[in-house]
C-alpha cells in the first residue's frame, strides 16, 4: 500500500482480489464476462479507453472462443488486467 494524492491509502490489486473486482461487473448473472460488461466495469473504475481494453483483455483471455469470460478462463483475464496496474483508493 502506498500513500496518493490527498493523502489517501492506495492498494495495488493482486490476481486474487482482482478477480473479484471482475466477477462483479458481471451484471447479468450469468457466470461469464461479456465485452461489454467488461467495459462497463473498467469505465466505472474511471479507466481510459475502456471500451478498447475489454476488446482487447476479451481477445487475450478467451480461450474457447465464445466471445465471453467464464470461469476457467478468469485467472488469465486478471493475469493480463493486472499488468495495467488498476488500484484501489479508500478514505
Amino acid at each position: 500500500m502506498r500513500k496518493g494524492w490527498c493523502h489517501r491509502s492506495i492498494e495495488v490489486l493482486s490476481d486474487d482480489p482482482l478477480k473479484g473486482v471482475l466477477k462483479t461487473f458481471d451484471k447479468n448473472g450469468d457466470g461469464k464476462l461479456s465485452r461489454k460488461e467488461l467495459k462497463v466495469g473498467l469505465k466505472s473504475l474511471g479507466l481510459r479507453f475502456a471500451g478498447f481494453r475489454a476488446w482487447r483483455a476479451v481477445r487475450r483471455a478467451d480461450a474457447n472462443g465464445d466471445g465471453q469470460i467464464g470461469d476457467e478462463e478468469m485467472d488469465e483475464l486478471a493475469k493480463y488486467v493486472s499488468k495495467w496496474g488498476l488500484s484501489i483508493s479508500t478514505y
